[in-house]
């Protein structure tokens, strides 16, 4: 079968030089024989950005879907994560190098550390572990997620290395505006993580998103994932639905005024709403 041409999804620029998708897929919690369903018919469907972790234990199968879709390495963009036990300098490397055996490639386009655990205190030799594998080439991008700006200001004071990207939870009823702001005052790219909302239907059943569905002709997670676009942020959605996952990046074609943009955040419920990083994690 021929692979079409990935759509026309725009690029982020991240500081350390690579381009990453601003819209892919996420795969938690798929499971190994799940994801390389999944992953494989997200490449059809145009994604090349794919997102994993240590935690979500699906690297062997993403890497088969990736293998089995036909589409060269260099085209697709594979992130992955760095658990909690392996926050060293050291460790960091041979956890990276773990991940990278399972998914089956030589390199990894964005490694990140998941989650800062800041009672262990290690998470600036971490750091300075994914700062010796970009060093080395080993990935063309390192970012944090579920950092604080706290936590990155010590990363970065400590080895002058700024995260490309940090990974957040963030979702018009949780906007993290001031995260956003200190990010793009440091030239760190945000992405979104759980992008539509966390258990139950949350800001997709919101009349603001339902009725932009409906004047666009679109559905209420289309305007949710176009919202983060016009924003700026990467997203990754988590679908295994095969109709959800196509509908997720057919976001390209309309894109919202800055009135339509401002009315969805006004949904914002403030961070009290968000998962407190310096009390949870893995």
């Amino acid at each position: 079968m021929a692979v079409p041409a990935a759509p026309a999804a725009p690029t982020v620029k991240l500081v350390n030089g690579a381009s990453i998708p601003a819209i892919g897929l996420g795969t938690y919690p798929m499971t190994d024989g799940e994801a390389e369903v999944v992953v494989a018919d997200a490449v059809q469907a145009g994604y090349r950005l794919f997102d994993t972790a240590y935690a979500y234990g699906n690297e062997v199968g993403v890497g088969r879907g990736l293998r089995a879709s036909g589409v060269p390495r260099e085209e697709l963009f594979v992130t992955t994560k760095l658990n909690g036990e392996w926050h060293g300098y050291q460790a960091a490397q041979e956890a990276f190098q773990a991940s990278a055996d399972r998914l089956g490639v030589d390199y990894v386009d964005l490694y990140l550390i998941h989650w800062p655990l800041p009672r262990q205190d290690r998470f600036v030799e971490a750091w300075k572990g994914l700062v010796k594998l970009l060093q080395d080439g080993r990935v063309r991008a390192i970012g944090v997620s579920n950092f604080k700006p706290a936590h990155i200001d010590r990363i970065v004071a400590e080895t002058g290395v700024v995260p490309d990207v940090n990974q957040i939870q963030l979702n018009p009823d949780l906007t993290r505006d001031a995260a956003r702001a200190y990010h793009a005052a440091h030239g760190i790219a945000t992405q979104s993580w759980s992008p539509l909302g966390g258990s139950g239907t949350g800001p997709l059943s919101e009349k603001v998103v339902t009725g932009l569905a409906e004047r666009y002709g679109k559905t209420p997670a289309q305007i949710v994932l176009r919202w983060h676009l016009d924003l700026g942020l990467i997203t990754v959605p988590k679908s295994a639905t095969p109709e959800r996952v196509r509908a997720n990046i057919d976001v390209f074609d309309f894109s919202l005024t800055a009135e339509e943009v401002a009315a969805i955040s006004a949904l914002d419920k403030g961070e009290a709403a968000a998962v407190d990083s310096d009390v949870v994690g893995h």
